[in-house]
């Protein structure tokens, strides 16, 4: 049985190996094994896939080049197209931090989570490396993954860091008392100058979409209020009051305004000569309490920079795009 290969379209280039051992094949070093079942790749390739933790055997992420296969066991590799390298967390991501909790300014291109592609190169592998960094033998960190973003969503993400906080942070998440505010550009001027998308939401697997239903689903609610049109493109603020996976996305492609660049959900990929690399929604505030002390935090990250040769091709003003993106 040859490797399979699957492309998805409109994408960053992702391909799924899959093979079974054959007996001539038994006891190879895996990446010995790669290199010949994949010659296109070369060795030192595998050695990376290998340490970025894109290979299974029997369902198990494997990380050892020194891992010997064997005869029928089913070898699956996941490759997302994104460098084969881990992200490291600097001060200038650090919005609030003490023993409890962790507020990161989350760049674009980054899965918040392992996937079956990668466990090195992370957001969670990136805080796992920054809390053990120069800390000695104390405590292994322990992250409370409450809150998503979708690896081109960039902005505010909060994660507890100690057992104590999880429960309360949590519960925020959960009862809907964290207030998240977005900016987003979307395709076309809106018609009404503020105004809310309600909807059950549900994934279809076969079109590999969140989209509204009647039946099912789940209650998802997002107010929007439009910051300014300009060039044929809306910059809008939106309020997420509940968090359903791919919600905003969704809501604004079903409404005829889908956002830049969110090709799977009909957004444009190129504007005014422009190439988009993903999807741009940026969370930008984050207003909680402290899950320990109960303290009032109102957190907010600037525009990446990278929206700022497109926000100035489309005509917003100078100032407003001053206030809004990040300084060197």
């Amino acid at each position: 049985m040859n490797f399979s290969e699957n492309d998805v379209p409109g994408e960053r280039q992702r391909q799924h190996f899959k093979r079974i051992v054959s007996v001539a094949e038994d006891s190879l070093r895996i990446d010995q094994y790669l290199s010949a079942v994949l010659p296109q790749f070369s060795r030192g390739f595998w050695k990376k896939v290998l340490t970025t933790g894109s290979v299974h055997v029997d369902g198990r992420r494997v990380s050892q080049c020194s891992r010997s296969v064997r005869t029928g066991q089913r070898v699956e590799v996941f490759l997302d197209g994104l460098p084969l390298e881990k992200h490291l967390i600097d001060a200038r991501q650090v919005l609030f931090e003490d023993e409890n909790l962790l507020v990161l300014n989350k760049p674009a291109g980054l899965d918040t989570q392992p996937t079956p592609s990668r466990f090195q190169g992370t957001l969670y592998q990136g805080i796992l490396d920054y809390l053990g960094r120069g800390k000695g033998a104390g405590r292994r960190p322990e992250i409370g993954m409450v809150q998503r973003l979708d690896r081109d969503t960039s902005g505010v993400i909060a994660f507890s860091i100690h057992p104590r906080a999880h429960r309360s942070l949590s519960e925020q998440f959960r009862h809907h008392k964290i207030r998240k505010t977005y900016l987003a550009l979307v395709s076309g001027k809106l018609e009404n100058e503020q105004g809310e998308f309600k909807s059950n939401l549900a994934k279809i697997r076969a079109i590999n979409r969140v989209r509204s239903v009647a039946r099912g689903g789940k209650p998802a609610l997002t107010r929007y209020r439009l910051v300014l049109a300009a060039g044929g493109v809306s910059l809008v603020e939106v309020e997420l009051v509940t968090g359903r996976m791919h919600q905003i996305r969704a809501h604004f492609s079903e409404a005829g305004h889908p956002l830049c660049g969110d090709i799977r959900y009909d957004g444009v990929g190129r504007l005014h000569g422009l190439d988009i690399p993903g999807q741009l929604l940026h969370s930008w505030k984050l207003s909680l309490a402290h899950p320990v002390t109960g303290q009032a935090l109102d957190l907010k990250a600037p525009l990446p920079r990278d929206w700022l040769p497109l926000l100035e091709a489309c005509g917003f003003p100078a100032a407003m795009l001053r206030n809004l993106v990040a300084s060197d």
